[in-house]
């Protein structure tokens, strides 16, 4: 059984572009770096880097994409300075929730958002998805382990 996300890996064309950009840029914490990667954290979720020769050149053309969380409070301020950074957008927010899309050096698609599960899911009641249904004990199975 799943309990969690253990860690995500980013193939990376240059480590030291990449660790700038996520440490300076994005504000993840620097665990460790080596020539060939890096760990990270991103609150609590363990980001690794590593160098790959076949790393992505353009944005994948499917939405797949990692969303981290943002405080409310701090998003505009945050986003303001990506922008002013010189960060890319791949997508402008139509959802539930504050978010940025963003791309990283290597054209992996980030999104930083204001919400979560239940958030979303209150959203979704008032304006379901097509053919939506909810799975009300999950939901809180899953809330109750938070």
């Amino acid at each position: 059984m799943i309990t969690g996300i253990n860690h995500i890996t980013l193939s990376v064309s240059d480590v030291e572009k990449s660790f700038d950009f996520y440490t300076k840029i994005l504000g993840c914490k620097a665990i460790a770096k080596w020539k060939k990667g890096a760990y990270l954290l991103a609150g609590n979720l363990w980001l690794c880097l590593s160098l790959d020769a076949n790393t992505r050149t353009n944005p994948a053309i499917e939405y797949t994409h990692i969303a981290f969380n943002v405080p409310e409070q701090e998003f505009q301020t945050y986003s303001d300075r990506l922008i002013y950074l010189g960060v890319k957008k791949w997508k402008q927010n139509i959802s539930e929730g504050e978010s940025l899309y963003i791309l990283d050096p290597d054209c992996h698609k980030l999104e930083l958002h204001v919400g979560d599960l239940l958030s979303r899911i209150a959203a979704t009641r008032k304006i379901p998805y097509e053919g939506m249904e909810f799975f009300e004990d999950e939901l809180r199975k899953s809330h109750d382990s938070l």
